[in-house]
């Protein structure tokens, strides 16, 4: 089966609508564009003109409007889904008084692989389709949208969202799910090692793999409190308020638009920056020995850090 229609059972099989690639409308605008382009004389026969009125106005403003929907549907859902598996205390009860949480255990792992396979099969669409404009224009340009995309943060394999998924299935699997006939989430998602350096690794179908690192790129030890800026990179949330020229006691979000991430040197990155909480529940477990080592080292930082602060507030208040 082609993977047009496959995609297109997939989404028409959904519960509920969601939004997706329109993969078979991406495909006629290519074949129109591929007219247009035939019945040009102008041009060397190699590459698509560099104002191609159907790609640039038509094609690439279609695709970014449906990732961006596509990522946002994503991101909102699992955001949702981790609340629910998060919740303790008053908020827990509050969220069952409204009924949020009358799923099962069971019902959480399928819907967290329902996500997963959302993501992944609109991930693999849109490989697809920029790999089908290359071979139509004999170009590079459709490879050149994806650095594009992760730029505009709608690539959804770059997704914090996908990397706590990944850590709540482990999570789930090594405490609550302990079962031989608990379900899996998917296949393959396992804290891996290399030369003693964690990362989160993930074989999935259509031959994609993830391996997310996790060694912090500022003090190069396992992240500690991780946190995910907007463009993607994993750092401790200390390492980050140092990148940012923040305190902990200011936070992520006081962080000025001009300071730029320590790895791809993009600004405005801090604002919308995530702590990625099931994935420092599963360092934690991993880890124990070294977590309580670094969480003794950061409790003496973050009190020194708070003292400054009151200090600096209480001299600014008397004026001194």
């Amino acid at each position: 089966m082609k993977f047009c229609k496959k995609y297109q059972e997939y989404m028409q099989g959904q519960q509920k609508q969601l939004p997706g690639v329109d993969f078979k409308k991406l495909k006629k605008i290519l074949k129109k564009c591929r007219k247009d382009f035939e019945s040009h004389q102008d041009h060397d026969g190699q590459s698509c003109p560099h104002h191609c009125p159907v790609c640039d106005g038509t094609f690439f403003p279609s695709l970014v409007k449906e990732m961006s929907a596509v990522v946002g549907c994503f991101n909102k859902r699992a955001q949702k889904l981790l609340e629910l598996h998060l919740a303790s205390g008053f908020r827990k009860y509050f969220m069952w008084f409204q009924g949020r949480l009358q799923k099962d255990h069971a019902a959480l792992i399928q819907e967290g692989k329902d996500l997963v396979t959302y993501a992944l099969i609109n991930a693999i669409a849109v490989r697809k389709i920029l790999k089908k404009y290359d071979k139509i224009h004999y170009s590079k340009q459709g490879q050149a949208f994806k650095s594009k995309a992760q730029s505009m943060h709608i690539e959804i394999l770059q997704s914090p969202w996908l990397c706590e998924l990944m850590a709540f299935h482990i999570n789930l699997r090594e405490t609550k799910v302990k079962s031989s006939k608990a379900p899996a989430l998917f296949d393959g998602c396992s804290l891996t090692f290399d030369d003693d350096k964690p990362s989160l690794s993930c074989e999935l179908f259509d031959s994609i793999k993830l391996d997310i690192d996790l060694t912090c790129a500022i003090c190069l030890d396992t992240v500690f409190d991780p946190v995910s800026l907007t463009c993607g990179h994993i750092f401790c949330y200390m390492c980050a308020c140092s990148a940012a020229s923040v305190t902990i006691v200011d936070g992520l979000k006081a962080a000025e638009p001009k300071e730029k991430c320590p790895l791809c040197r993009k600004t405005g990155v801090y604002e919308g920056a995530l702590h990625l909480e099931e994935l420092n529940i599963l360092l934690s477990r991993s880890f124990h020995k070294y977590w309580e080592q670094r969480l003794q080292t950061e409790r003496i930082e973050r009190i020194r850090q708070v003292k400054e602060h009151w200090e600096s507030q209480c001299r600014a208040f008397m004026g001194v």
